[in-house]
């Protein structure tokens, strides 16, 4: 009792040093609760994040292994040299699964949900014009000079650059379903008059944009009529069935060569069935007039299959790529998440601003830590003669150390409390920012 009765004496005796180890110590216990409270936050918005997450994948061509196989080590002085027809004939051919590949893997155990579109792009007829700016025509031109004899060699996938949509008017999407209109779901698309075609159909229903609609002077009901690009003469009628209205299309669109298929107001929206129906019928036409004329140079349209996964969870996404490869998915093909690409990039802020949370954390700890120990030293220096009377009084070594023990802890307590406080109170606005 005697030892605590004298370290309060020997407190209120030197209240300025206290009063100064007390503002460090708090300074220590706020930037402990504040640095403690962000790294805490970080962590549990990853969790939270990650548990509310829902993942799509897609499944793609591993064309950095193609290179690899194509080039083969000639970089590194291998006596393999590059072969342009044929990574020519593996980006036309090798990009994409079939749907029926595609299906087959949409029965793993980990998917929750499975949708698919298919991608073309045609040209307008006389009736039916793209929306365009005024000097497309001057670029398109330019264009067709500058790569017309790469179109004759097959070049960008062997199918004269039309499965591209350069130089084509439109891109015709047909999806498989409502769950496969992303952009209607988002919100990016809203149907502003008519309705959505009818799932599954092959009546050749379609739904256009507001832009090109008034650019046409068209509305719901009226027909509008498509081409290959490859044989003008080759016409398919749809029949407009509704008319979106799309917030990318007030974005600036990049019109690779003038091509106008790029910009999103030329977008045609049909069913997967129709769509698939009418590269059929193209593939028909091209092999009769093949038949007749062995030198014509007409091709038929062709289409791009994009298969999107959904799953409930981060971790049955990591189980798909393990499922597929038992399915039978060659190694060549690689299994990706936009999403899970696009949550690691948010995350490099809130990991960067955790680390250095705990980096400051170290610092204050360390700093306080010297500080403490200095003052600390300089007041047992100061206080030699207490000493040498305490111990001359009969009073054990131990003790008096206990005694000074008492005197730093009284204070640290108090000054830890009143910190721990203010940083809890302070922690929560400032980890929410």
């Amino acid at each position: 009792m005697y030892i605590i009765k004298n370290a309060l004496k020997c407190i209120s005796r030197s209240k300025g040093r206290n009063i100064l180890i007390g503002v460090i110590v708090l300074v220590i216990a706020i930037s402990s609760c504040i640095g403690l409270s962000i790294r805490q936050a970080a962590e549990s918005a990853k969790k939270e994040t990650l548990a509310s997450m829902s993942v799509t994948a897609t499944i793609s061509f591993d064309r950095t292994a193609m290179m690899s196989q194509m080039t083969g080590g000639a970089e590194n002085g291998g006596g393999k040299t590059f072969d342009r027809n044929s990574f020519a004939n593996m980006m036309g051919e090798s990009s994409s699964l079939s749907l029926a590949e595609y299906q087959t893997y949409a029965a793993a155990p980990s998917v929750e949900d499975f949708y698919y579109s298919m991608t073309a792009y045609l040209n307008g007829s006389d009736g039916f014009e793209p929306v365009n700016t005024d000097n497309a025509e001057e670029e398109a031109e330019a264009e067709q000079a500058s790569v017309g004899s790469d179109r004759k060699s097959g070049m960008m996938g062997g199918k004269g650059n039309k499965v591209f949509g350069s130089n084509s008017d439109f891109t015709v999407v047909g999806y498989s379903g409502e769950n496969a209109m992303i952009s209607f779901i988002d919100g990016t698309s809203t149907i502003s008059q008519g309705t959505v075609f009818t799932a599954g159909t092959t009546n050749y229903e379609c739904i256009i944009t507001e832009e090109l609609a008034a650019f046409n002077g068209l509305s719901v009901g009226d027909s509008i009529q498509i081409a290959n690009p490859n044989n003008e003469e080759e016409l398919y009628a749809l029949n407009i069935v509704g008319i979106y209205a799309d917030s990318s299309a007030n974005e600036s669109s990049f019109s690779m060569f003038g091509a106008t298929s790029s910009d999103p107001v030329n977008r045609i929206y049909v069913n997967y069935a129709t769509l698939q129906e009418i590269i059929t019928a193209s593939e028909a036409t091209t092999a009769s007039i093949t038949e007749e004329n062995t030198e014509s140079a007409v091709t038929a349209l062709s289409g791009a299959l994009a298969g999107t996964y959904v799953f409930s969870s981060v971790e049955n996404y990591e189980e798909f790529e393990k499922e597929v490869r038992i399915l039978g998915l060659d190694e060549s093909y690689t299994v990706s998440s936009s999403d899970i690409s696009a949550y690691e990039n948010s995350m490099v802020p809130l990991n960067t601003l955790s680390t250095m949370a705990g980096y400051f954390l170290i610092v204050i700890l360390v700093i306080g830590a010297i500080i403490l120990i200095v003052l600390n030293i300089f007041n047992i220096r100061e206080r030699k003669y207490e000493i040498g009377v305490l111990t001359a009084m009969g009073m054990k070594k131990g003790k008096v150390a206990l005694q000074f023990l008492t005197e730093i802890f009284v204070v640290t307590l108090v000054a830890v409390v009143i910190g721990a406080s203010i940083g809890a109170i302070s922690s929560v606005p400032v980890t929410n920012k």
